[in-house]
């Protein structure tokens, strides 16, 4: 099952083989870039390529030409111009049509084939509201619009069936076509010495007629005449016969002349293939001139394009739509994933909406806007790290509890996840985690430590015994960390004044802690950002950053918020522009989704403002930030 390929390409690959017989695959392959099929289409990377030409087996992936058409309604339309190699248009039309029909692909409103003598065209028209690279990428995932096709390059070696790599199947086309040139010249030479043979034989009876016609006139038949010639003038029968059969026009002095000619060229051209069968190399230049004529006659631009740097199959992630969602974990562990619009805005001190279905012993612990893109991290109690994909965490209704968290992650029994972190790219560079402790340890990893992390979990830290994980964020040497404690202490930190350290370290001390306190959260700052605080008893503030001045790790920190028992411990710290929207959820399930705008802007010392307005003797669980809505609602 050998891929078409293009002439010129081939043709190329074939000359540099003959002009280098140690030329190497990966050389050829700058001249055969990969198989062109008469389809067209895109060949998706070259690694599909690379081990069918090294192997002479390999799968190749081939994916249609497509384009997204913008309509004049704002709706979208897929144009598929092209096919892959062997793929049926009408099969293809029926599958699109069938899988829409299902709603296995959601969206289509409109599946036509204006197909016509100009070329291929089949319009798949889309929903206003549908994703259409999603809805390409379920094509590609669902129907023949991406195919692969096998190589096998097995072909006959003297009769015996082989698998041939690049380099090999060249190699006996090659010798063919060597074969070919020597048989044809070998013919040509055997036919062009019988014809000087004869054209000798006629040479002599032309110097010679007067004796050969008075021999012809004396004899009684063809086959004395004939005899008489072989005897006086030692010609061979095949000569003998040729004179015979000479017609009298050849006597006069202008046809002696074209024999003479005929003759003389004759000898040159027996010259000239005796020296293509005696020198090899003019061989292989008679199989290159021959070849490049034809590359010149009917040589004709690629088709299929080459896709450099592609996947070769579609990761399931490409047929999830990029989205905002808020993620939940209980302090059950219990998790699940909402779309962020989930939750509209309301005024600050509103009562919230219903978020999470829980009990008397269940509460919300974490709540994480991110993407379903993003690598979520999940850092527990002991230590250790585990990963999800966004998307990978079931979606369901806002009332719902979730599932276990155990059901998504290999966690031991006795564990238990006490942060987690979104990040999109694991593999950036000048970039580190930083982790901070109950017990006021810090510590700082590269990122890249944690790229790799198996089902099974990794190390992210080494804990001291009964203190555990705070926080964890995503932070670069030229930023500031704050580290905020429930009794509304903080120290502002910079990032380079603590040095990297292995992600099985225990780290350093990163603020000196009072006997009754702890410390809550860890956030990175700058100057143009401000420090929001939240209580457990619903009350927010939020101070400049410039009030908070870097010092050394180790110290004792400054006031960030009067705490009081009417405010209650503080909660939650979370660093801000001022621009996005803070979504509290309480420890009874209840979320509230306000403009941080609202929420007044105080003194270090100051008490703050209510921003939630807790019943039942409800607390502030956990609170996170998400991008800010255009439409407020009042509660």
């Amino acid at each position: 099952n050998i891929p078409p390929h293009n002439l010129g390409e081939v043709i190329d690959g074939v000359v540099a083989l003959a002009d280098n017989s140690e030329i190497t695959i990966a050389e050829l392959m700058t001249k055969i870039k990969g198989p062109d099929f008469p389809t067209g289409a895109h060949l998706l990377g070259r690694s599909g390529i690379v081990k069918a030409y090294t192997t002479g087996r390999g799968s190749i992936i081939m994916r249609g030409k497509t384009e997204i058409e913008q309509m004049k309604n704002g709706k979208e339309r897929i144009v598929i111009t092209e096919i892959p190699y062997q793929v049926n248009k009408a099969k293809l039309v029926e599958k699109i049509a069938e899988l829409a029909r299902d709603k296995k692909i959601e969206g289509v409103t409109d599946l036509r084939d204006e197909s016509n003598l100009k070329g291929m065209r089949i319009v798949i028209e889309l929903r206003r509201d549908v994703n259409s690279n999603v809805i390409l990428n379920n094509l590609y995932k669902l129907t023949p619009l991406q195919s692969s096709f096998g190589v096998n390059m097995i072909a006959l070696v003297n009769g015996v069936p082989k698998l041939l790599n690049l380099k090999e199947a060249l190699y006996h086309y090659l010798e063919h076509q060597k074969e070919v040139v020597v048989r044809r010249t070998r013919f040509d030479l055997n036919k062009a010495k019988a014809r000087a043979h004869i054209l000798e034989g006629l040479r002599i009876a032309l110097d010679n007629i007067d004796r050969i016609i008075s021999l012809i006139r004396g004899s009684q038949t063809t086959e004395e005449a004939k005899t008489g010639l072989m005897e006086q003038f030692s010609l061979t029968d095949v000569q003998a016969q040729a004179i015979l059969d000479m017609r009298l026009q050849r006597l006069t002095g202008l046809e002696r002349d074209k024999i003479e000619e005929e003759y003389k060229k004759l000898m040159e051209l027996i010259a000239d293939l005796e020296d293509i069968l005696a020198k090899p190399e003019r061989v292989i230049e008679i199989v290159k001139e021959e070849l490049l004529e034809i590359k010149d006659k009917y040589d004709d631009k690629r088709r299929s394009v080459i896709i450099e740097g592609q996947i070769d199959q579609i990761d399931n992630e490409d047929l999830i739509e990029k989205e905002q969602i808020i993620i939940t974990l209980s302090h059950n562990q219990y998790i699940k994933r909402l779309a962020a619009s989930t939750y509209k805005s309301q005024g600050r001190g509103g009562r919230g909406v219903n978020g999470m279905t829980t009990n008397d012993e269940d509460n919300v612990a974490y709540m994480l806007s991110c993407s379903t893109h993003d690598h979520i991290l999940f850092f527990t109690d002991k230590g250790k790290v585990y990963t999800l994909k966004g998307y990978e965490i079931n979606q369901m209704s806002r009332q719902s509890k979730g599932i276990p968290i155990i059901n998504l992650l290999e966690i031991e029994k006795e564990e238990k996840v006490n942060s987690i972190i979104a990040i999109s790219d694991l593999q950036e560079e000048d970039t580190s985690l930083i982790f901070s402790t109950k017990f006021g340890i810090i510590k700082k990893s590269k990122l890249g430590d944690y790229a790799s992390i198996l089902k099974k979990g990794k190390i992210a830290l080494k804990l001291d015994d009964g203190d555990s994980l705070i926080d964890v964020q995503r932070i670069t040497d030229d930023q500031d960390i704050m580290i905020v404690t429930a009794n509304g202490q903080a120290i502002r930190i910079n990032a380079k004044k603590v040095r990297q350290m292995g992600r099985v370290s225990r780290g350093v001390k990163g603020i000196t802690l009072s006997p009754d306190d702890y410390v809550v959260g860890m956030e990175v700052v700058d100057e143009s950002k401000k420090i929001l605080t939240v209580t457990e008893n619903g009350i927010g503030k939020i101070s400049k950053s410039t009030e908070f001045n870097v010092i050394n790790r180790g110290g004792k920190g400054v006031k960030v918020a009067k705490v009081t028992k009417k405010t209650g411990k503080i909660v939650a710290v979370k660093s801000i522009t001022g621009n996005e929207d803070l979504m509290i959820m309480t420890d009874q399930g209840i979320i509230i989704r306000i403009d941080i705008s609202t929420i007044s802007t105080l003194g270090r010392t100051a008490t703050g403002v209510k921003v939630i307005n807790l019943v039942d003797d409800q607390k502030v669980a956990t609170v996170t930030l998400a991008e800010k809505e255009e439409n407020y609602e009042d509660d």
